[in-house]
């Protein structure tokens, strides 16, 4: 059976529903991200499933060095479009070895983490990550927050955007979130449907993740204001962790 994430990444639907969108907000978490971090000039970044590259190009405009890689061929062949000398882009499953012991930095913003059946792939996605990264190097990880997410879940919702309707169910189970996305578009017969599933991981769970990979986790917000995190109230869970022991 195919991965639910493989046909809806490359559909145009799903860039419609979730990327046509103010980029005030990215740009304002990248720099309170940057005043945080503060990166030397010209640092080398891994934005991993950059999408269409909104992140890595607030980061390049910054003049560091950025690659982004993204499983969605059609992300990738829109994020071509911003390339240039400090920004590249590649097609590229985060389960599969990257460059090693390349970069100062890593990311992987907007929850684009949890989509995997098995735990071996989740940590052969942490160990990419982690050989991509130098000794001391860092890594931020944006996911939701379990206990907020439960208790903030919005079972039903319609949204119409450029006349395409999306019905949008959401529940969960003890393991992880579900979210029924229903397509109706007048230029097809009938509606399409996708069903996204991200794991329920907690700051318990990604802690044993990285450790296992030789990354600590050094700080934690709980939004794009880099608030301190709280288990109930904090919308988001933002790590921040350094590899400091040698694999």
């Amino acid at each position: 059976m195919q991965a639910w994430f493989k046909n809806w990444f490359d559909s145009p639907y799903y860039h419609q529903l979730y990327f046509n969108r103010d980029e005030s907000e990215a740009a304002a978490f990248i720099n309170k991200l940057i005043e945080y971090l503060k990166p030397a000039p010209r640092s080398r970044m891994l934005d991993v499933a950059c999408g269409k590259g909104r992140h890595s190009l607030q980061l390049a405009n910054k003049g560091f060095d950025v690659t982004g890689i993204d499983l969605s061929a059609y992300s990738i062949q829109e994020a071509l479009k911003h390339e240039c000398e400090n920004l590249h882009f590649y097609q590229h499953d985060m389960r599969l070895p990257f460059w090693i012991n390349y970069f100062d930095y890593a990311f992987n913003f907007f929850t684009s983490f949890g989509y995997f059946q098995t735990q071996r792939e989740n940590d052969n996605a942490i160990r990419t990550i982690a050989q991509s990264l130098k000794q001391q190097g860092f890594f931020v990880m944006d996911y939701l927050n379990v206990h907020y997410a439960e208790d903030h879940l919005v079972h039903k919702s319609e949204k119409e955007i450029d006349g395409i309707n999306f019905i949008i169910t959401k529940w969960h189970d003890e393991t992880h979130f579900y979210k029924k996305i229903m397509i109706e578009d007048d230029s097809m017969q009938e509606p399409v449907t996708h069903t996204e599933k991200v794991a329920k991981f907690s700051i318990g769970d990604f802690t044993e993740m990285f450790a296992y990979q030789g990354m600590q986790i050094r700080e934690v917000f709980g939004d794009y204001n880099f608030s301190g995190y709280s288990l109930k109230d904090s919308p988001r869970l933002i790590m921040i962790a350094e590899k400091n022991v040698k694999h």
